[in-house]
């Protein structure tokens, strides 16, 4: 047996009934929730006028697609990375690459029992006996810098949306007198978590901008030549609804909410379901990559020479 396998076992055998029970009926609910909204938005909008876009899609373009939504993921790994290291750990980038990927897998195809960000909590505090609660926040903080791109990004889009019911300033001072807050407390109160912090967040950017990248590209696989700022806006915004987790991967959700967006933006409800629905087949299709360190976790460590494994350096966090 690996030790990968050790974890999971003896992550399952300190499972309480009322843990194994709430795990069971978290799948039901993820399960329920993610195929009662895909019916309601395929009430809306035919399945049939999805698929007939899907299999008539530029080839190339869907390519690029997938490309870039891979790179948002290797940004995202990249972006980790400087939290872990920020709480003294030194992981070997292919190793938290591929722990990244594995997450992805847990995520996206094995929803409740071990999930991803779990998996990672729990692996790197038996491998390192690093407090979990440290591995916690330094993922906690990561999931916040996506937020606050979202956010950013969000403002530079507005400026291209027509009659806009706001002034600009608004938008804009909320994201900048935000972001300024936003630093102050967490320099204030979680210090030793923003060592790495304008890095993180450029890289956070990177995240969405290749995210976004991956939703023009299957705009044009559609021979698109409208405007771009609509559908992109109503991406971020179903994006931050498809963090809930009580979905497939985000599935179903953000769905829901990029048709409602598209309704209000005036955007064709084809192309919208389109859109998120070919968002969510790719980010299936990559976190397939990790059904591999599933079967083979030794791979993990592929590589690695010995001195360059991960480990973990005296940091001055408290317990």
């Amino acid at each position: 047996m690996t030790q990968t396998d050790d974890i999971i076992d003896e992550g399952a055998e300190h499972k309480t009934w009322k843990g194994k029970l709430w795990g069971v009926v978290k799948v039901i609910l993820i399960i329920v929730v993610t195929g009662g909204l895909l019916y309601w938005v395929f009430s809306k909008v035919p399945f049939a006028k999805i698929k007939y876009r899907l299999a008539n899609a530029d080839r190339a373009w869907l390519t690029a697609a997938i490309a870039c939504y891979i790179g948002s993921m290797f940004f995202s790994s990249w972006r980790l990375l400087s939290y872990f290291k920020s709480i003294g750990l030194r992981l070997d980038w292919r190793f938290n690459l591929r722990l990244y990927f594995l997450g992805l897998c847990y995520n996206v195809l094995l929803p409740g029992g071990i999930g991803g960000d779990g998996y990672k909590i729990y692996l790197l505090h038996k491998r390192y006996g690093l407090p979990t609660k440290k591995v916690f926040w330094a993922i906690l903080f990561d999931r916040l810098s996506g937020f606050w791109a979202i956010g950013a990004i969000v403002v530079g889009l507005i400026i291209l949306i027509p009659n806009f019911p706001y002034h600009l300033a608004w938008p804009l001072s909320i994201v900048s007198v935000g972001t300024v807050i936003y630093y102050f407390v967490a320099r204030k109160f979680f210090k030793d978590y923003t060592h790495n912090f304008v890095q993180a967040h450029l890289k956070a950017i990177g995240v969405q901008s290749m995210q976004l990248l991956c939703i023009v590209c299957l705009l044009l696989a559609q021979d698109f030549n409208g405007k771009f700022a609509p559908y992109l806006l109503s991406f971020l915004f179903s994006s931050l609804a498809a963090i809930i987790p009580f979905s497939l991967g985000g599935g179903g959700i953000r769905d829901a909410l990029f048709l409602t967006l598209a309704r209000q933006f005036n955007l064709a409800e084809d192309m919208a379901v389109y859109l998120s629905f070919g968002f969510y087949l790719i980010s299936i299709i990559v976190a397939l990559f990790g059904v591999y360190y599933v079967l083979a976790p030794k791979r993990l460590d592929a590589g690695i020479k010995k001195g360059e494994e991960p480990k973990l350096e005296n940091h001055p966090i408290e317990e």
